[in-house]
């Protein structure tokens, strides 16, 4: 019988590599010991969860001020590199996945799938509803015409991701009652039934969780997320889906491929 091996133990850091702080020198001794935990970070090792010497200790070893330890620390987590947890301590913090899902036809499935990761999806709410003006527009119907509302709960590599909302026509929609959702992908099921997506049209933009949807992404209310809306159509120009997607901003960074001949350059929208 296999023994699963031993969960990673997390590192605590004491101290950090003795250097001086160059009190003459053009840069600011925060962006000194700002560099210096970065290179501490790569040079120990130092994986996502591992502890990092607190504020005080950190002053006795550099003989500088709190005010400079937390510039340094407010600039690294403004970066993404650490993560400071009230009554715990700073923590060297997950590094961001980059996605092209706003700019490719892919979904989260095949985004993650093609980088060797696993996708879990919780189907939250699967049933046919009334299509309200917005989704009444992107599937061009009228408003109140039944459509499918699919929501699930998207976990990567076991933690919570994303939290999306796919509203289909009801002909589309109806392919995804009973089928098994959990560990697949949305769009190979359509398509083993001929149905696929051609072009569409999709956005970013920023936004904050309410009490439910920090909840569920294990994040909070208030934190922030990135937006992301989609509407794809067929080859012959029928509206497959539109979905609402949000992502945690902490765990996600949207990457877009550019070219000089493309015939459109990005659109900035303002409301």
């Amino acid at each position: 019988m296999a023994v699963d091996a031993a969960p990673r133990r997390r590192r605590s850091t004491a101290s950090l590599p003795s250097i001086s702080i160059d009190r003459r020198s053009a840069l600011p001794m925060y962006d000194q010991l700002r560099r210096q935990i970065l290179e501490t970070i790569s040079d120990e090792g130092l994986e996502p969860g591992d502890l990092l010497p607190g504020e005080l200790r950190m002053c006795e070893l550099y003989g500088v001020s709190r005010t400079v330890v937390r510039q340094a620390l407010g600039q690294l987590e403004h970066d993404g590199i650490i993560t400071r947890v009230k009554g715990k301590g700073t923590f060297v913090a997950p590094q961001k996945t980059t996605e092209t899902l706003a700019s490719g036809l892919a979904g989260l499935f095949e985004e993650v799938a093609a980088r060797g990761g696993h996708v879990h999806s919780e189907v939250l709410r699967l049933e046919r509803e009334p299509a309200d003006e917005r989704v009444a527009q992107q599937l061009r119907c009228a408003p109140g015409t039944v459509v499918v509302a699919l929501e699930r709960l998207r976990f990567v590599d076991g933690e919570p991701w994303s939290l999306s909302t796919t509203w289909m026509p009801e002909h589309i929609g109806a392919h995804v009652f009973g089928a098994e959702l959990a560990e697949g992908s949305l769009y190979a099921l359509l398509a083993d039934r001929g149905i696929r997506a051609a072009s569409g049209v999709r956005s970013v933009e920023a936004s904050v969780t309410d009490a439910r949807e920090g909840q569920l992404l294990g994040i909070g209310p208030g934190k922030p997320v990135l937006l992301l809306r989609s509407a794809m159509v067929d080859a012959a120009d029928r509206p497959i889906e539109y979905f609402q997607a949000l992502h945690r901003g902490d765990r996600t960074r949207f990457e877009f491929h550019l070219t000089a001949d493309d015939a459109r350059g990005p659109v900035f929208l303002t409301r």
